[in-house]
C-alpha cells in the first residue's frame, strides 16, 4: 500500500469512528485527564504557596521545580518500573502495566510544570495586589484564595499546557504501561507500535486525532493568554 492509500484509509478510520481507534483515543483521554486533574490538585496550591510564603530554602525549591519541568520521561518511567516491579518496594500494589501506573507517570511529569507556572502567575499578581491586600490585613490563606481567583485564566492556561504535555507523552507510559492491547495502549504508544510494524493506516489515523487535539489545546492556550480575550472575559 502506497502513502496516498494509507492516508485515505486513515481518514476513513477516523471518519467512521473505527472501534480500535475510538478505544485507544478514549483510554488516552481518560488517563490524561485523570493525571492532569491530580497534578492540578497538587501543583496549583503548591505553586501558590511557593509564591506567597517565605521560608528557608524557598529559592532552592524553585530551582528544583524548574529543573523538574524538563525531567526526562524515560527516567520517570524507569524509576516507576523499578518501584512497581515484583522485586520493587511497591510491587505488592500490582500497578505495573496498568492505566493507574500510566496516570502516576504522567502526573509526575505534569505536576512540576503546574507548580512552576502557577508560582509565576501568582507571584506576578502578588506584586500587583500586595498594597491592597496589606491594607485589608488579609491572612496568607485569604491572599492565596484571592490571587488564585484573580489568576484563574492563567491557571486554566497552565492546565492546558500540562494537558498537552501529558497527551504527547510516550516514553514513561510505554515503560510502565507496556503498550498492552485493550489495556494500556494509548495514542502515542500505538502510533510507535503500528509504525514499527509498517501498519501506517491506524498510526496515521491516530496521528490525525493527536495533532487535532494538540491544535485545539494550543488554540485554547492562545485564547486564554491573549490580552483582549482576558479583558473581554475579565
Amino acid at each position: 500500500m502506497n502513502f496516498s492509500d494509507a492516508f485515505s484509509v486513515a481518514f476513513s478510520l477516523v471518519w467512521s469512528l473505527d472501534s480500535d481507534l475510538v478505544e485507544i483515543v478514549s483510554l488516552s483521554m481518560w488517563i490524561t485527564f485523570c493525571a492532569v486533574s491530580i497534578a492540578a490538585l497538587i501543583g496549583i496550591p503548591a505553586g501558590a504557596s511557593l509564591a506567597v510564603f517565605k521560608f528557608p530554602g524557598r529559592g532552592l525549591c524553585i530551582v528544583i521545580i524548574n529543573a523538574f519541568m524538563g525531567l526526562p520521561p524515560v527516567v520517570v518511567g524507569l524509576t516507576l518500573y523499578i518501584l512497581f516491579s515484583s522485586a520493587g518496594s511497591l510491587g505488592v500494589l500490582n500497578l505495573l502495566y496498568t492505566p493507574k501506573a500510566m496516570i502516576i507517570a504522567q502526573c509526575l511529569l505534569v505536576t512540576p510544570i503546574l507548580i512552576a507556572l502557577t508560582r509565576d502567575a501568582i507571584a506576578g499578581l502578588l506584586g500587583e495586589f500586595s498594597e491592597s491586600l496589606q491594607a485589608l490585613h488579609a491572612s496568607r490563606l485569604a491572599i492565596i484564595a484571592t490571587l488564585l481567583w484573580e489568576g484563574r485564566f492563567a491557571l486554566v492556561m497552565a492546565m492546558m499546557v500540562g494537558l498537552g504535555r501529558a497527551l504527547a507523552e510516550v516514553g514513561a507510559v510505554m515503560i510502565v504501561g507496556g503498550n498492552i492491547n485493550h489495556v494500556t495502549r494509548v495514542m502515542t504508544t500505538a502510533i510507535a507500535l503500528e509504525t514499527s510494524r509498517g501498519a501506517l493506516e491506524l498510526a496515521l489515523g491516530l496521528g490525525f486525532v493527536l495533532v487535532s487535539l494538540t491544535l485545539v489545546i494550543n488554540g485554547l492556550v492562545y485564547l486564554l493568554g491573549h490580552p483582549n480575550h482576558r479583558h473581554n472575559h475579565g
